[in-house]
């Protein structure tokens, strides 16, 4: 099989059927990381004491305060508020980049999955501006800094959930593209090492990058 027919296989949408239904395998697994972070929440977070008494709650509350540091100190006092969902997306996204190498095909290699995180994001931008500024001042904001930029500033809508999924289904693409080039050129050995590299730190770096992204929108939003 040629490298164009398995990236037309790669970009095909796979599904289970279920009646006269099919289901989208990238939704099968999102609801199976979805039941995942449910559980794994609950079990990390029981019996709780405002002392820890156990190694598992401080390593929980040193991830949690680690990530809220790290959010907060981009989005700042005033996006506060917006950390909760920003880390659940990065915690989403990093575990659909990491099953890969367990053989499970990751979502993101999914358009319509990238797409709709996009989207999502873009939403939350946009409220997040309205929530700080108003209706009025909302809308003020696309004559700033001049006037003439109003088109400009409205197409940003649009052009950010775009970059965002791009961006994010462009690099599970080219990792896709570069492993069977490896796999071509050193079947055996090095092919591993490579999936390794692209599915745990690529992957994290991805879901990292596209959260960050996001923050900085907001933090833009509100300004």
């Amino acid at each position: 099989m040629s490298l164009s027919e398995k990236l037309m296989e790669h970009l095909q949408v796979k599904g289970f059927m279920i009646g006269d239904f099919s289901i989208p395998q990238s939704v099968v697994v999102t609801w199976g990381i979805m039941a995942f972070l449910t559980i794994a929440g609950f079990l990390l977070t029981r019996n709780l004491q405002v002392v820890p008494a156990t190694k598992r709650q401080i390593y929980v509350e040193t991830a949690v305060t680690g990530i809220y540091a790290i959010l907060e100190g981009i989005l700042g006092k005033e996006g506060k508020r917006y950390v909760p969902y920003l880390a659940t997306v990065l915690l989403y996204l990093g575990i659909s980049n990491i099953i890969g190498i367990f053989g499970v095909t990751p979502p993101t290699k999914d358009l319509n999955t990238t797409a709709a995180l996009a989207i999502m994001s873009i939403i939350l931008i946009e409220f997040a501006g309205i929530r700080q500024k108003g209706i009025k001042g909302f809308l003020k904001s696309f004559a700033e800094p001049l006037p003439l930029l109003v088109p400009l500033n409205i197409m940003e809508i649009f052009i950010r959930p775009l970059s965002l999924c791009m961006r994010l289904f462009g690099n599970v693409l080219g990792a896709f593209i570069l492993m069977e080039l490896i796999k071509a050129v050193v079947p055996i050995g090095v092919p591993v090492l490579f999936s390794l590299y692209f599915d745990l730190f690529d992957g994290c770096l991805q879901a990292y990058i596209f959260v960050f992204l996001t923050a900085l929108f907001i933090k833009e939003a509100i300004e």
